[in-house]
């Protein structure tokens, strides 16, 4: 057992023996008016203290302060093993939210840009092994600019949809040494066609003799080894073929993952780095208006995750919650999630790809566009947009669980005869994607704005939470005649009302409900308490149940529907609509809700009659 809070490894598909977790104690100070450069913040003690990996607006980090913030300061004093002597060092922060840079010993060693990616500093000329090191880090967000936040508020309150903002350090910190010549974060490919998982591994530099060796193995041992040059190649890459007889494929709620290790080899065969990392062997594809895994369709049960917890507000109070999250998903019939306007760490997917559960990954950008979803104000996307999400999905490439990538979510567009930055920024990010990972579907922006017209999956969102009017809204499916969001159902401006219909036409993609439900359950609610769902809240327990089997249903029958997703998979602060509570505590009776999802779907049966 340790006291240091989320000790776990923070990086799983791609671990190191060496490392240092720096998650605790820290020296903190809020700094309102971001003047702390001028006042000697850098040079100073802080006056507080806080608990890293949690954000000073959550119980956890011993703060609790829900006030803006211009920026934060931290400050920590750490000594490197001397064990690492002849290593470079590297300091990691997993997630900063928002602008960051961070001084060693006085001297800046790192910038960086983004709420949701990580983050490296190579402390080389600073320190090495055995010295005592002063690690310093200013944070700045002031929570205004427009900039990718997901559904951190901006009004001083959570309201409506949206939460507690987050500021400063929310991921683990940590130091790790590596050679000067050394791995870099692999892309693991798995080819199912030909039975062969593909590494290309990137290297920080290249040596006249230099080999990457790759190890692929299962429980019975040693499956194959290959190797090949790394003396010129900046990302040499390996096939390791996997015979019939020890073939497993990663499938949902059958994973299978084989073991992995990477070496670097110098010219006299001396292993110069080492990592472990791990592969599952999954295809996917799409046929007609079918998504299929492993050449098999499966109906995507999903549920809307976003990643909130009462007392560590975006971060899990531990390693366990995030497994507890998953089993409740699962438990309540669902076979995976959305990963909803977070991009989640690590260890999240790492666990979701043990315990295969399916997931699409989506970025933290809720109302860029011309017009803000609830406060009208502009929120005009630039290229942070694109670079972040890029650092993303260079981060996350390897899981096997996640099947699609969702770039931007519910962006909205009220111009209709002008090309916009947002036409660009949702293009491009498209592109990065594809770009970027070509094996998996890409949705460009979930909801009810497509513009890229090659884009590989069509959505819409409705909660409407009539049955009929559900059921009508979406019969025009089968003629190529989607539904698509009207305006009023938001609740916006009379000027805005129809404008958000427009989206290039339908042209056949696989389609689904990607946000349903949301209905308002919360018995317990008092007078006066801010508590909110999607439509008139059920009369009882009975009227829920009819309510969302029906809904189910509704997509479930439809041979058109490859899947859907029910929000949401907890209540989060006033926002009462999840099949848990905020605590995670039981608010159904599971076998209903389970025994709901539970009848073949219309998509299934019509794969399995062919």
């Amino acid at each position: 057992m340790t006291d240091i809070p989320r000790s776990e490894y923070p990086r799983p598909q791609f671990v190191r023996e060496d490392w240092l977790c720096l998650n605790g104690e820290w020296q903190f100070e809020i700094d309102r008016g971001d003047s702390g450069i001028h006042r000697g913040l850098l040079e100073r003690e802080l006056n507080s203290k806080i608990t890293t990996p949690f954000c000073p607006e959550s119980e956890l980090s011993g703060i609790g302060d829900h006030d803006y913030y211009s920026a934060v300061w931290y400050r920590r004093r750490a000594t490197i093993p001397s064990s690492w002597a002849g290593k470079r060092v590297l300091l990691h922060f997993q997630a900063v939210d928002y602008d960051s840079t961070v001084w060693v010993n006085g001297i800046e060693v790192g910038r960086h840009r983004g709420g949701f990616s990580p983050f490296s500093c190579d402390l080389s000329g600073v320190a090495e092994a055995g010295d005592e090191i002063t690690i310093v880090l200013r944070a700045r967000d002031d929570g205004q600019r427009p900039q990718p936040r997901g559904k951190q508020a901006r009004p001083y309150g959570p309201e409506g949809a949206i939460y507690v903002r987050t500021t400063g350090i929310w991921q683990s910190v940590w130091l790790e040494p590596v050679p000067d010549l050394h791995l870099r974060r692999s892309r693991i490919s798995p080819d199912l066609a030909n039975q062969t998982i593909r590494l290309e591994q990137p290297i920080s530099g290249n040596a006249a003799g230099m080999r990457l060796r790759a190890t692929l193995s299962d429980s019975a041992g040693e499956i194959v080894t290959a190797e090949c040059s790394a003396e010129f190649d900046l990302a040499p890459r390996l096939d390791l073929p996997i015979p019939d007889e020890r073939l497993q494929l990663w499938a949902v709620g059958e994973p299978h993952l084989y073991d992995l290790t990477i070496e670097l080899v110098d010219a006299a065969g001396v292993v110069i780095d080492r990592a472990t990392s791990y592969a599952g062997m999954r295809a996917i594809s799409i046929e007609g208006k079918a998504i299929k895994i492993n050449g098999k369709t499966v109906f995507q049960r999903l549920v809307l995750d976003q990643g909130y917890y009462p007392d560590g507000i975006m971060t899990a109070p531990s390693d366990a919650a995030l497994i507890e999250d998953i089993e409740l998903s699962m438990a309540a019939g669902f076979n995976g999630a959305r990963l909803h306007q977070k991009v989640f760490e690590e260890r999240f997917l790492y666990h979701a790809d043990r315990l295969g559960y399916i997931v699409w990954g989506e970025f933290g950008d809720w109302g860029c566009g011309g017009e803000g979803p609830l406060n009208g104000e502009h929120q005009k996307p630039g290229p942070d947009y694109i670079t972040q999400w890029l650092e993303c999905l260079e981060r996350d490439y390897s899981h096997p669980s996640i099947v699609g990538w969702c770039p931007l979510n519910e962006t909205w567009q009220t111009i209709l005869d002008t090309i916009t930055d947002l036409d660009d920024v949702t293009r491009g990010m498209y592109l990065a994607t594809k770009a970027m990972d070509s094996t998996r579907p890409v949705l460009d922006t979930s909801g009810y704005s497509h513009r890229v017209p090659e884009a590989d999956v069509y959505d819409s969102h409705d909660y409407t939470q009539d049955p009929d009017t559900f059921r009508q809204r979406h019969a025009g499916l089968a003629q190529g005649e989607p539904y698509l969001n009207d305006a009023s159902q938001w609740g916006l401006p009379e000027r805005m009302m129809g404008d958000i219909r427009w989206s290039i036409p339908y042209a056949g993609q696989p389609y689904f409900v990607s946000e349903f439900g949301g209905t308002w359950w919360s018995p317990d609610v008092r007078d006066g308490e801010d508590s909110w769902g999607y439509g008139t809240r059920p009369a009882d327990l009975d009227e829920f149940y009819d309510r969302f089997e029906k809904l189910c249903a509704i997509l479930l029958d439809d041979v058109n529907m490859f899947g859907y997703c029910y929000t949401q998979l907890t209540d989060i602060l006033q926002e009462q609509n999840g099949i848990y509570g905020f605590d995670r505590s039981q608010k159904f009776d599971l076998t209903r809700i389970r025994a709901a999802q539970q009848k073949p779907a219309a998509i299934e049966l019509a794969d399995s009659s062919e």
